[in-house]
């Protein structure tokens, strides 16, 4: 039966032997996806006024690197039973800004990494990084550590909206950061952000534009959205009208295309061997276990699927992982939800999903999804053949509405 999730303020969750994972139930996997591995480093220079993830402004004196590193070590070792013998494809050490971290300190945690699971000789490991932290030859110490790919959170090369937008780095910054990536790195990841407050068409233009000039084999474009409990919910920016965002959406796609990066998820551009390898794995319902200050796992077993969260506030985490008990909450994922969550995920990719994906992945019959899947055909949503699902371009325009058609599902 589910556990019942626990709130930040209460005890931690009960911690399960690998018995209670395997004992019988409704579903039957034949076999488990693939494995990632989320490591999650909270802390930030300062907190930007749009986000909402959980991060948090740097202490004034050091950071608290070995006694965090040591917690993600402990909080390692007492989840190793529910994952002992898989063998992990992709790591992320995301944030927060990881990068504050030194290059020492990762090299320490992916060593410490290795010692305990068997990964992928060609194991994809991507470290965030912003360049207000950036520091000459300090990402080639990353990629000597063992980071194998660099994503760089730029967001705009223009002066006035990084200001707008609350970031600690200045567009020289900015360049310089990026420059030194392509040098180090041989794949690397850009984000830039669009529809900030007073942008126009031709600026969006001249980001996309610049950041090309680097050649950057990925690039991840984000819409600015108002996030609850933001500093930008409480005092909102006046940022581009609806259409206007869409006309620079759409000239997005038209000027990485040219450059010969192909839009392979709703907010994802890559050359065809630049894919993200962990970042699919997430959107084609594979297994991640999430370690760190509120980080979320999604673990698959021969009769279920279970959901677990550790402990938000870093000093909490910390005490409650060196102590053994880092979730604050864990809960099976009930039948009738697996489809939905499927679907949330599998929708957000332009070449769409297998169907027998879809039931390796949730342990459902496809016919599950068959009457969301014929009226998604009949309006327009999706395009199929007796292997795979696909949405339209206007099924990717309206994935809100795509999605919602799978969310009352039974199975």
């Amino acid at each position: 039966m589910p556990i019942a999730p626990v709130s930040e303020g209460q005890e931690p969750a009960v911690q399960r032997d690998i018995q209670h994972y395997m004992r019988p139930g409704s579903l039957q996997f034949a076999a488990l996806p693939p494995l990632s591995l989320y490591i999650h480093l909270p802390w930030c220079l300062k907190k930007c006024p749009y986000c909402d993830f959980n991060s948090h402004a740097a202490p004034d004196g050091a950071l608290p690197e070995q006694q965090y590193l040591d917690a993600l070590l402990a909080d390692l070792d007492a989840a190793l039973p529910l994952i002992w013998g898989r063998t992990v494809h992709s790591i992320f050490i995301g944030g927060g800004t990881p990068s504050l971290f030194s290059p020492a300190s990762i090299d320490r945690l992916l060593g410490d990494i290795r010692a305990r699971l068997r990964l992928e000789p060609d194991c994809e490991i991507t470290l965030e990084a912003n360049p207000g932290t950036f520091e000459k030859d300090r990402f080639r110490a990353f990629r000597q550590a063992g980071v194998t790919r660099l994503s760089i959170g730029v967001q705009s090369f223009n002066d006035n909206h990084l200001k707008a937008l609350g970031r600690v780095h200045d567009s020289a910054q900015a360049l310089a950061a990026v420059e030194e990536a392509a040098s180090a790195f041989d794949t690397f990841n850009l984000d830039i952000m669009y529809a900030l407050p007073g942008q126009t068409l031709a600026q969006v233009e001249q980001d996309i534009t610049t950041a090309l000039q680097f050649k950057p084999p990925h690039i991840s474009i984000y819409h600015l959205t108002i996030e609850p409990n933001t500093v930008f919910a409480k005092f909102p920016p006046v940022v581009p009208e609806e259409d206007d965002a869409y006309a620079m959406l759409d000239r997005i796609t038209e000027l990485t295309e040219a450059a010969g990066l192909g839009r392979y998820e709703v907010s994802a551009y890559a050359r065809d061997d630049h894919r993200c390898w962990h970042n699919l794995n997430y959107w084609q319902f594979g297994d991640y276990l999430g370690l760190g200050a509120g980080a979320h796992s999604k673990l698959t077993f021969a009769h279920r699927v279970v959901r677990q969260v550790r402990f938000r506030d870093p000093a909490r985490y910390m005490t409650q992982a060196l102590s053994g008990f880092a979730l604050s909450q864990e809960e099976e994922v009930a039948r009738n939800d697996l489809a939905f969550e499927y679907m949330l995920n599998a929708l957000r990719l332009r070449h769409g999903f297998g169907l027998r994906d879809f039931c390796e992945r949730t342990g459902l019959p496809i016919t599950a999804i068959q009457a969301a899947l014929d009226t998604a055909e009949k309006k327009g949503l999706i395009e199929r053949d007796f292997a795979r699902v696909r949405p339209t371009i206007r099924g990717f325009d309206f994935l809100s509405d795509l999605q919602s058609l799978f969310l009352s599902n039974k199975a």
